[in-house]
């Protein structure tokens, strides 16, 4: 069988003038996409969606016609009848059961963040005017990052990178907008920059993220925002994802290639669908999920959110296979990221360590030998003799963010200044083997000392 790949929908500004380029780049699985997204959508490399489709041969000639008009026009007659028949009773129906229904779009504010849940009674299928009701909750991220890359010497250097992706307004708090997104979109970003449908653009921070889950909250200040912005925006609506059947349509919306909101359909494919690295089920559709897609709007036709898009398989034996994290499964989680302390980030004089030698204990390691995935802790360093922490400690979480991975963990300390105290998740073993979880506080230093 053919390998697939898993690729994810951040897209970069130099894939929009390299669409044609027939190098599929991918890479197998959702665990892999954090290390590899990088190289893999910043490289000239896109799938091709279809051919042309070959025009009719202008001399092939036409079928001749048959005699048999009497028996057409008697068919016809009666398909005529019974269309004016059916169409009364359909039309009886729905009128006894038609009705009107609304749903809030306002969240009051509050001391807590919290998400707006309300189902509305009717489903409205005319799509021009769901997606008209939709486009105001629906926002462009864009991502600026510093990455390191290998030159020909074999070193490395840094250099600037710019994606995309897609978010979704879920509530405010008093004084910030919140906005929902997947994980991958927000990764190492030195700056976000968030996208309205009226097109100002404004400066974002996060507020949490789950790499397991792939999913970030980023909020824009309030005070940032003008009167005629806040007047072109509106709060989604989360629907129940639980409800939904195979078959049914569903709309997703994003900023497909970054070139702004974009529109696609189609239905639930399956449901409850697994795949490598993702901690968790999802949605499968045939709802076209483009790069730039990532942490836009899957919706019912209710206009309620039911999904987050994240990711599609991209192969070339395969087609209309997207992927979206289902709301009702991660709303709690949601919810945590919602009420977290948005994070800015200093500069690399002020950054604080935590004075550990560490590797990480990645998703193979941690299923062969038993233990939870995360970073390692293999020593400590002289200046970080009074720490709590220990070798053989794995640390799994910094102030309730998810670490799976090195690259995690220095990204979420790249949030703090030497001298802050940060809350540490990690795993220890017992003398059974087994392995407990433990909250600890420590005191960062000075990441200059480590060098």
């Amino acid at each position: 069988m053919k390998k697939q790949f898993f690729n994810f929908h951040k897209n970069t500004e130099e894939n929009k003038d390299n669409m044609t380029n027939d190098q599929s780049q991918g890479y197998e699985g959702y665990q892999n996409y954090r290390n590899d997204y990088q190289q893999n959508y910043q490289q000239d490399s896109f799938y091709p969606y279809g051919q042309q489709t070959p025009e009719q041969d202008p001399h092939k000639k036409s079928p001749k016609k048959r005699k048999g008009v009497k028996t057409v026009a008697a068919v016809t007659g009666l398909a005529v009848l019974f269309g004016g028949i059916a169409g009364g009773a359909f039309y009886g129906v729905n009128y006894l059961v038609g009705g009107s229904g609304s749903s809030s779009n306002q969240i009051a504010q509050a001391d807590t963040a919290s998400l707006t849940q309300v189902s509305s009674g009717t489903t409205d299928t005319d799509l021009t005017d769901l997606v008209k009701a939709s486009m105001p909750f629906v926002v462009s991220i864009q991502n600026m990052s510093v990455e390191e890359v290998q030159n020909f010497f074999g070193g490395t250097s840094q250099q600037e990178a710019t994606s995309v992706g897609s978010g979704i307004i879920i509530g405010e708090n008093d004084t910030e907008l919140l906005i929902v997104t997947n994980a991958h979109v927000v990764e190492n970003a030195n700056t976000l920059t968030v996208t309205f449908n009226d097109e100002t653009s404004l400066e974002a921070n996060i507020k949490g993220s789950d790499s397991d889950k792939d999913l970030a909250v980023v909020a824009v200040p309030l005070d940032s925002i003008s009167s005629d912005t806040k007047s072109a925006i509106k709060t989604a609506t989360l629907g129940d994802s639980d409800a939904l059947q195979v078959g049914e349509e569903v709309i997703a919306i994003g900023n497909a290639l970054g070139y702004g909101q974009s529109v696609t359909n189609g239905i639930v494919s399956a449901k409850d669908r697994e795949i490598s690295g993702y901690d968790g089920t999802l949605i499968q559709t045939n709802a076209a999920i483009n790069p730039g897609n990532s942490g836009g709007a899957l919706l019912n036709t209710k206009g309620e959110v039911i999904g987050i898009n994240c990711a599609k398989i991209s192969d070339s034996s395969v087609e209309g296979m997207g992927y979206a994290i289902p709301v009702s499964e991660v709303s709690d989680i949601i919810q945590n990221l919602m009420n977290q302390q948005t994070k800015t980030r200093v500069s690399e004089e002020e950054r604080g360590s935590l004075g550990v030698q560490v590797m990480d204990i990645d998703e193979t390691t941690a299923e062969r030998y038993g233990m939870p995935q995360g970073v390692y802790i293999t020593g400590l360093t002289q200046d970080n003799t009074d720490s709590d922490l220990q070798r053989g400690y794995i640390i799994t979480a910094l102030n309730g963010t998810t670490i799976s991975d090195t690259s995690d963990l220095q990204n979420e300390l790249g949030y703090y200044r030497a001298g802050e105290d940060v809350t540490l998740t990690v795993q220890s073993a017992g003398s059974d083997g087994e392995y407990t979880s433990q909250d600890i506080t420590v005191t960062l230093i000075s990441s200059q000392s480590n060098q």
